[in-house]
């Protein structure tokens, strides 16, 4: 077992602080970076160069299934909700459509070592068609061998059974993740997510019977009608089930963007000091428990492999989160969903209608992306290594010849200097290193090397840093 040690410091009023929006940079440059002028020829050029480097590597593979069958208030994915079985029928046609054309711009079959199916909820499909879309990905791709894969899957215990459960690894998947949010009866009405403790422990130990090498849970702090009080209980069951992974999540309330959100009633929201001490909560009661704080919003046991990882400077990131296999070229498939490929990434079109069109044209449906160029690369490196590891070594980084770091990131250095009177990192000649009190405040720590937001800020959907 690995050694517990401490992993963060929760100080109230730093945070309070320090508290703005900010990405959460899942990429960089962030997805708002994209643009329309990066298409299908462009990704192209990607996977060539990426070749051409002799890196024909394993893949991960991201496949967004986005209907769900009832509306989640909170929700800000992009989800369709709907009854109607014909329109996954109809999806899962299209999604055939896109392997065809990603094989073919990948020049072959390749293997894949990672599998995430996310949404929506990808349990909407059925047996028959799930089996059917993993037929057709193992057409297109060769999958790693279990022990040596990891497969996961999102999956809402309200729409699934045990045996359900039981199916989804014979499918082939290893890991899952289960939404909870909260299990207060009063926070689950007013977000119209109604769903039992026993409902979902029942598919939590499922999960385990059945073999899943990991077992995830997602809890959301800030919505309506929750408080301290409220949400102990919440957190007293989780640490109860004992799963590997635990997303404390802070909810963002934007619905000036999202529309299901306006159907919340703003005076029922906690106040920011409310939410500030249920943080405080999740973090004193997930670390007494045992659990790492790995970064951002997510805690994992000792024995996990994102802890593993991360204790031997292994952890990488991706839009996925948190990953030990981040570094491999992502492909994406399905509306909206974004590809990283060597230098570059790409998002799919946000749409049905567009997706199915670009589709029916022969045509890779992106929409949208980015060419990464060498300060991209370099910067993407940074705050990689600062939100994974919390320690940036400069003779790590591919530095221009005769260029040192405190020379190249002068300005940053600079920016980071209220950061370090504050305690929350330590700068040197070497490469900067965080301290325990900076780790839940790191996004503010990599938003000093973001080119893009200090020399073409930009309004953005950015949520608050904590």
């Amino acid at each position: 077992m690995i050694p517990l040690i401490p992993s963060v410091e929760f100080d109230a009023a730093l945070v309070r602080k320090m508290n703005q929006m900010g990405p959460r940079y899942t990429s960089y440059p962030t997805a708002d970076r994209f643009h329309s002028d990066f298409g299908a020829e462009d990704y192209r050029a990607a996977v060539a160069r990426l070749d051409a480097l002799g890196e024909r590597m394993p893949l991960s593979l991201y496949v967004h299934i986005p209907f769900c069958e009832s509306l989640c208030y909170y929700c800000g994915c992009n989800k369709i909700i709907t009854q109607d079985k014909t329109k996954s029928a109809e999806y899962l046609g299209y999604l055939e459509r896109e392997m065809v054309l990603q094989a073919a711009a990948l020049d072959g079959r390749r293997k894949v070592d990672q599998l995430h199916f996310g949404g929506g909820t990808p349990t909407y499909l059925s047996d028959a068609q799930m089996d059917g879309l993993l037929g057709q990905l193992r057409a297109y791709f060769d999958f790693a061998p279990d022990e040596e894969g990891e497969f996961s899957i999102e999956v809402d215990p309200r729409t699934v059974t045990p045996e359900r459960i039981a199916t989804l690894r014979r499918q082939g998947f290893n890991r899952i993740s289960l939404g909870i949010q909260d299990f207060d009866p009063a926070v689950q009405q007013a977000v119209n997510r109604i769903q039992s403790h026993r409902q979902t422990m029942d598919v939590l130990q499922a999960a385990r019977a059945t073999g899943f090498r990991s077992i995830s849970v997602d809890l959301i702090y800030g919505l309506p009608l929750q408080s301290v009080a409220s949400f102990g209980p919440t957190l007293d069951k989780v640490i109860a089930a004992r799963p590997d992974r635990v997303a404390v999540y802070n909810y963002a309330h934007m619905p000036q963007l999202f529309k299901a959100q306006r159907l919340i009633k703003a005076e029922q929201l906690p106040d920011p000091e409310i939410k500030l001490a249920m943080l405080g909560l999740c973090i004193e009661r997930l670390t007494a428990a045992g659990y790492v704080y790995i970064g951002m919003d997510h805690f994992a046991l000792p024995e996990d492999d994102l802890a593993r990882s991360q204790s031997v400077g292994k952890l990488q990131r991706n839009f996925q989160g948190y990953s030990t296999h981040a570094d491999a070229p992502m492909v994406a498939l399905g509306v909206s969903a974004i590809s990283a490929v060597g230098a570059s990434y790409s998002q799919n079109e946000k749409t049905l209608s567009a997706y199915y069109q670009r589709l029916d044209a022969g045509e890779l449906p992106i929409a949208r992306g980015i060419a990464l160029n060498d300060d991209d690369l370099l910067r993407r490196t940074v705050i990689g290594r600062l939100m994974c590891n919390f320690i940036l070594d400069y003779d790590d980084l591919l530095l221009p010849d005769g260029v040192t770091g405190p020379q190249y990131f002068a300005a940053e250095l600079e920016r980071l200097q209220v950061l370090e009177d504050d305690g929350l990192l330590c700068k040197g000649s070497r490469g900067v290193r965080v301290r325990m009190r900076g780790r839940l405040l790191i996004r503010n720590i990599c938003m000093a090397f973001d080119r893009y937001l200090h020399e073409r800020p930009q309004a953005a959907r950015y949520s608050r840093t904590i």
